[in-house]
């Protein structure tokens, strides 16, 4: 028997069997055929394997095997340089990897040999363009769409360079041309959907996101893009699965995650939010915008030194996002480092001069320090910069009346009723009836309208029996449920009514207003504030309370409370952090304290000190009229800044105040020791800057020492 070897493939079937392999991406096998002609072991001479050297190449490629590809392409070149496939691929593989002058020789030289090549010339435009050569790139693409006025990549690539260069009808045109040419060019639609959106268009630039995706559903860029339409948008629901199918598409999309936690953030997921944001930044430590939506999540969260280092190093990468320098000297404000904020402030403004958040924040600390003209100015200036800051009108409202100048600041005190966020301007459109501006009342019926709190009731009620004496016929006043029976009685008052009930029988009324809109209307100024509201105590239940208060000792009685509403935003400075910082005034001898205290502090009423026998009566008050039962036989009440103080300075009795130092409210207006809402009743004891409580309460004690006399 003869043996014969079997005859090796010949190159030309090699090369159509591994074209076939390439083609249908099985590139591994592709290269495993090519390997005898091109490997390390191979005879063949290169001048002859050009075609069985670029095909390998890409193979690499498709392998990822990025070096290979570039060594194979680059012999293919020596041993052909005519070879117009090795030029195109080995400039595609730079240009990929981001070696864009190299891509751009390449693309040159392959166009010297293949003039007509508009691929070619359309390629070289996007490398120009990735390297800011915007004209060179502009004079390429419009060269290949003199050449080929249907190349739809190149009216995409140009619309893309006339959308950077804020050339935007330009691009809107040119996209819209690769359209025309091309009708399923996802890219093109996405193009044109961020276009939109920039034109503020959204619904049409959604729209064009959808046709991207009805194309290519799995386009992580345009679920991405309309995810953020959606959220601004307040779909957040929808804005969530969009992102989170870009991410399943390509789980390490960067901006995907980070807009995953901004539509978390809105979504008040906040946890989820910071751990989205804390994910983008292990794939991009350098993403600038996810360190500042970082320090957002974590401002929120208030874990605020975290967040200030977050802040910085947003301010380090990105020194002109001034929202950063604003959120830092926010996070200062609150760790107490307030001379800090102010710095960080100032060098905001020095990089946007308009910024009219920070200049708000600089006037709410410049009032902070006593600074009360150069903090008007700055409110001012936040103004300027943007007439319809909200927060900024109110402030200034409230900085001029607690600066005495009540003309302009009650009628700047009516912007709340513009602002969304505030209780006051759902209320226009629930009454159905005018607002009373100041109109002759004679023979008219009025619906005083509570929207703020019991304390501000309790100070502007005294306008009811102002308002009766200008001859209104009739005065209901709505009010929530602890100060109907007191107001049953009030001068002036008519009827008290529940909001539900009013709100029903609004339309019966001639007018409508809010009590604190009536010193705006009726013109109040320092000098004619009326007399406060005349609070008289029930009889019977003086008589129910005097037998509680009879099992005291004999001695002045002091009425003590500590803390206000813990829902009110400035409650962490405004009340005392507990019973025990009145502790001074216990080493009063023969004094006697009741605590009125209701809500927090009452189960430390219930179990004060050993050494302070306390009458806690205040878990047993149902409403203000049995409080002002109780006020009335004490000899004095200490109390924060709450209701209580208001309802005891309108029976009369000597009042003492506790005022914080931070955020104080506008009614005390500034430096006095007497409120003129309530001569010869009312004394306020201030905490001075960096004061702790202890020392303000000292100075009580020593004052109580001197009344009574001990």
């Amino acid at each position: 028997m003869i043996i014969t070897t079997p005859l090796a493939p010949a190159p030309d079937d090699i090369l159509r069997e591994a074209n076939a392999h390439c083609e249908a991406r099985r590139f591994a096998q592709a290269l495993a055929l090519l390997e005898p002609l091109v490997g390390e072991g191979a005879t063949t001479d290169d001048t002859t394997l050009a075609p069985a050297l670029n095909l390998a190449a890409l193979s690499a490629t498709g392998m990822g095997d990025v070096a290979r590809a570039e060594t194979l392409w680059q012999r293919c070149l020596a041993a052909k340089p005519d070879f117009a496939e090795a030029y195109r691929g080995l400039a595609g593989l730079y240009a990929t990897l981001g070696a864009l002058a190299p891509a751009q020789a390449l693309y040159e030289r392959l166009l010297n040999l293949t003039p007509a090549d508009i691929d070619a010339r359309s390629n070289l435009g996007v490398v120009l363009q990735r390297q800011e050569r915007h004209a060179e790139a502009e004079a390429a693409f419009c060269a290949v769409l003199a050449q080929c006025p249907s190349h739809a990549d190149a009216h995409y690539n140009l619309g893309l360079l006339l959308h950077r260069q804020g050339r935007l009808t330009e691009a809107e045109s040119a996209l819209r041309a690769a359209i025309a040419a091309n009708a399923r060019h996802a890219k093109a639609y996405n193009g044109l959907g961020t276009l939109l959106r920039d034109l503020g268009r959204g619904d049409d630039a959604a729209e064009a996101f959808r046709q991207a995706l009805l194309i290519q559903p799995q386009y992580p860029e345009a679920l991405n893009h309309l995810a953020m339409l959606l959220k601004a948008s307040g779909r957040l629901a929808e804005a969530e699965l969009a992102v989170r199918l870009a991410l399943q598409i390509r789980p390490n999309f960067v901006d995907a995650l980070n807009n995953l936690g901004c539509v978390l953030t809105d979504l008040k997921r906040v946890p989820e939010a910071q751990a989205a944001f804390r994910e983008t930044l292990a794939l991009a430590p350098d993403h600038a915008e996810a360190h500042y939506n970082l320090g957002v999540a974590l401002h929120t969260l208030e874990r605020l030194p975290e967040a200030e280092a977050a802040y910085r190093e947003t301010m380090r990468r990105l020194p002109g996002r001034v929202e950063a320098w604003n959120n830092l000297a926010c996070v200062l404000m609150a760790l107490g480092r307030r001379g800090e904020a102010l710095d960080v402030l100032h060098e905001a403004l020095a990089v946007r001069p308009d910024f009219a958040e920070a200049h708000f924040n600089v006037a709410s600390l410049l009032k902070e320090y006593g600074r009360l003209d150069e903090a008007e100015a700055a409110y001012r200036r936040a103004l300027d910069a943007n007439p319809d800051y909200g927060d900024a009108k109110f402030r200034l409202a409230t900085l001029l009346i607690s600066m005495g100048r009540f003309e302009e600041g009650f009628a700047r005190y009516e912007c709340r009723y513009t602002m969304p966020g505030f209780v006051h301007h759902a209320t226009q459109g629930l009454l159905q009836c005018p607002v009373w501006q100041g109109e002759p009342l004679a023979g008219k019926s009025l619906l005083l309208w509570q929207e703020d709190g019991l304390g501000d009731m309790l100070q502007f009620g005294r306008y009811a029996r102002v308002l009766k004496a200008q001859g209104a016929a009739h005065i209901a006043f709505a009010c929530q449920a602890p100060l109907r029976r007191l107001f049953s009685g009030a001068d002036g008052i008519d009827a008290v009514l529940g909001h539900e009930a009013a709100a029903t029988a609004a339309a019966q009324f001639d007018y409508w207003v809010s009590p604190i809109s009536v010193p705006h209307r009726l013109g109040t100024t320092l000098d004619t504030i009326p007399a406060p509201l005349v609070v008289t105590p029930e009889p019977a239940l003086v008589e129910h309370w005097r037998a509680r208060l009879a099992t005291l000792e004999p001695g002045p009685r002091i009425g003590i409370v500590w803390k206000g509403n813990a829902k009110h935003f400035n409650d962490a400075h405004r009340s005392l952090p507990t019973l025990a910082a009145l502790a001074p005034l216990w080493n009063l001898p023969g004094v006697r304290f009741v605590s009125l205290q209701k809500g927090q502090g009452e189960d430390e009423a219930r179990n004060p000190p050993a050494s302070l026998p306390l009458l806690h009566l205040g878990s047993d008050v149902r409403d203000f009229v049995d409080t002002a039962a109780i006020v009335a036989q004490l000899d004095l009440m200490v109390c924060v800044d709450t209701s209580t103080a208001h309802l005891a300075a309108s029976l009369g009795k000597p009042c003492w105040v506790l005022l914080p130092h931070y955020d104080l409210d506008w009614r005390w207006m500034h430096e006095r020791e007497d409120s003129p809402w309530y001569p010869g009743t009312m004394r306020l004891f201030r905490q001075r800057v960096d004061e702790a409580w202890p020392a303000v309460v000292e100075r009580v004690r020593v004052a109580c020492a001197e009344r009574f006399g001990i």
